[in-house]
């Protein structure tokens, strides 16, 4: 997506309303989604008010590239470094043993977190920006219909999301694979876009 100056004001605009704690609605390479900062407290507070999702269910943190990892986990196996060269930015969500500085707002109080490198340039774009991760949950009511464009998301939310940034419209499709690694050893939550088999045969195992 070519990033023009229209597009990079936007971005800005974006960074310095997470900066001061806001929530924006921004593309993916799926959903549009709802994006804070991850490491302010009051504003993951913001999104799972928004959404009206359950406090029990963590939210995914996108990263702007896989050395963020090391800022929100504690430990990181080498199967995880691997993975992420081989499959990032990309469809495959991983889940580590979380950091101290991940607040207990994002993991819904367990201790380990969920992180993806998208393949859109946008958030990785915010996430560079704002020096942090942000969260990657769909800008959706939660059990509502996914979004997949600007003007669903303002129609949806109204004013009560600081800033929606217009990147076009998403192309929707398959969530992210999720793998567990928290404990060292691969296990895969939930198949999405990237197949188990590929995973498998990246670490060398069947």
């Amino acid at each position: 997506m070519p990033q023009d100056d229209a597009l990079d004001k936007q971005i800005e605009t974006a960074v310095k309303a997470l900066e001061n704690g806001g929530v924006c609605a921004i593309p993916t390479d799926t959903l549009y989604g709802l994006a804070a900062c991850a490491f302010d407290e009051s504003a993951v507070a913001k999104v799972y008010e928004l959404k009206g999702r359950p406090e029990g269910m963590a939210l995914p943190l996108l990263l702007s590239d896989a050395k963020d990892m090391a800022a929100c986990a504690e430990t990181i196996p080498q199967d995880a470094w691997l993975l992420a060269e081989r499959f990032w930015p990309g469809a495959l969500t991983l889940v580590l043993r979380k950091s101290d500085v991940v607040p207990h707002a994002v993991t819904a109080g367990m201790d380990t977190v969920a992180l993806r490198v998208p393949d859109h340039p946008i958030p990785r774009s915010i996430a560079r920006r704002l020096g942090a991760p942000i969260t990657g949950t769909s800008a959706n009511r939660s059990g509502g219909p996914e979004l997949t464009s600007a003007a669903a998301v303002r129609d949806e939310f109204g004013d009560a999301i600081d800033f929606v940034l217009d990147g076009g419209d998403a192309p929707g499709g398959v969530g992210s694979t999720i793998l567990d690694l928290s404990d060292g050893t691969p296990r895969v939550l939930r198949e999405g876009a990237l197949p188990q088999g590929d995973i498998y045969a990246a670490l060398g195992r069947d």
